[in-house]
């Protein structure tokens, strides 16, 4: 079967790309704008990639087009396949009804780290032999590849987002994947562009929740007040809890990152890694909770963990120039935000965090939640926000107004390469520099490195 793909560059159908093509079937793709890594990973995987929405792509004639959450009404594409009566459907339908039905689906949810715990438990399941199945929203160090996919395996673990399926499919994309295994890793308000409120967002977890048979296992952290009421509507599954006063536990935890997990009273190991942060750890704890329901021993999990490389846009160091170390992260949300920077603040002790923020997101642009940034950019000693009032990169809300409370240490900017002057200007030897962002933010990354190793006038006093 022909499929085309239209949204292939995000990482949900790009991967979803991949794993169509390794199921039998021939795919190609449309996008606009598409940046790595998803770009790099499709040239790579020999796919046919498509630029833009135009109409005379319906003479492909493909067997089926498949529909990404990103395609909405007035899309030329899309307008052109409604006017032929073409066949269409949504990714993550086709997914579930064609590839994910009859296997052992381990999903991850929540607001925040899914990527992340996604491929914490595809690589513990790797590491013990278990040849997973996997579709994760990123690309892990490890693992090589955002999806993979063997028929003769039946394990699948599934990056689960609460993100509306497609323009015609307004359920969350979860509720056609059918877990066995769910982490529920936490759960706030976001996506203020379709959930008017955290109930309306608590009502699709629990739709999720109601697709779980009676064997299957549903892992929460403790002290969640809104997970708490998504179960209080209706559980019918075994229930494991990590963190404080969990089932799961992080003891003895070092300055580097390590910890020690405990369960049921007995201690599993120690996890040494180079992660950072509390989050990381509470993602840990719920990837080894979701492997011990598909036969993995926890201590055998924990040492899968130390040999864990992360995954590509999490704190991924770009580049150091001149003693200034460069990072690429995901973070977009101020939960997010703050995580991140409290995990580096704790590694790097009294050196300067350089913070710099797109607020790219829908939610962010709205500024429903720009109120609570000055408190989670605290750690950082200086704040660079590309984005301002008015003008081509206009937000909803006023950065300088926003961020009046950090003082002088936060500035914004509509003009990108200016910004990128700013900070080469600023940083200085032994500063940390972490760029933060759910796009690809103009490729400030190599332009900020090239920036830094330019010769130029001396840069500004700490």
């Amino acid at each position: 079967m022909h499929l085309h793909i239209l949204g292939i560059g995000g990482t949900f159908m790009g991967g979803l790309a991949l794993i169509a093509r390794a199921a039998g079937h021939r795919v190609t793709g449309c996008d606009a704008g598409v940046y790595p890594p998803m770009s790099t990973q499709l040239a790579e995987q020999g796919i046919d990639l498509v630029e833009g929405y135009g109409a005379e792509q319906l003479s492909l004639r493909p067997d089926l087009f498949v529909i990404g959450n990103v395609v909405s009404r007035g899309n030329p594409l899309m307008e052109a396949i409604l006017e032929a009566g073409a066949p269409y459907v949504s990714g993550p339908q086709w997914l579930g009804d064609h590839i994910l039905v009859g296997r052992h689906v381990l999903a991850v949810a929540g607001t925040h780290g899914k990527t992340t715990t996604s491929a914490m438990l595809a690589w513990i399941l790797e590491h013990t032999g278990r040849r997973p199945n996997f579709l994760v929203g990123g690309v892990a160090q490890d693992l090589k590849v955002s999806a993979r996919f063997d028929p003769a395996q039946p394990l699948f673990v599934i990056e689960a987002d609460e993100y509306d399926t497609a323009f015609f499919d307004k359920r969350s994309k979860f509720v056609h994947y059918r877990p066995r295994t769910a982490i529920l890793n936490n759960l706030e308000y976001d996506h203020a562009d379709i959930f008017p409120d955290l109930a309306a967002i608590e009502t699709q977890f629990h739709h999720l929740v109601r697709t779980i048979p009676g064997t299957g296992r549903i892992v929460l952290p403790t002290r969640s007040e809104a997970l708490e009421r998504v179960l209080a509507r209706g559980c019918w599954s075994g229930t494991t809890r990590f963190g404080n006063d969990g089932d799961w536990l992080a003891e003895a935890v070092q300055p580097d990152g390590s910890f020690t997990v405990r369960h049921a009273g007995k201690p599993a190991g120690t996890v040494r890694w180079a992660l950072l942060g509390e989050h990381n750890i509470l993602n840990g704890l719920a990837a080894i909770a979701a492997a011990d329901h598909v036969g993995v021993e926890p201590a055998a999990a924990v040492e899968a963990l130390s040999a864990f490389g992360g995954v590509k846009r999490r704190m991924e160091l770009r580049g150091t120039v001149r003693g200034v170390a460069v990072y690429d992260d995901f973070a977009h949300h101020p939960t997010a935000i703050a995580t991140t920077l409290d995990g580096l603040r704790r590694r790097v002790g009294d050196a300067r965090i350089l913070a710099v923020l797109e607020p790219r997101s829908n939610t962010m642009k709205l500024g429903t939640m720009a109120e609570r940034l000055p408190p989670a950019l605290a750690s950082a000693d200086r704040v660079f926000c590309f984005g301002t009032h008015t003008g081509k990169h206009a937000l909803g809300w006023d950065p300088a107004r926003v961020l009046a409370p950090l003082g002088d240490r936060a500035s914004s900017y509509g003009d990108l390469d200016a910004m990128v002057q700013a900070i080469a200007r600023t940083a200085t030897a032994g500063d940390h520099v972490v760029v933060m962002s759910n796009g690809g933010f103009g490729g400030i990354h190599g332009k900020l490195l090239d920036a830094l190793a330019a010769p130029g006038p001396a840069r500004e006093p700490s």
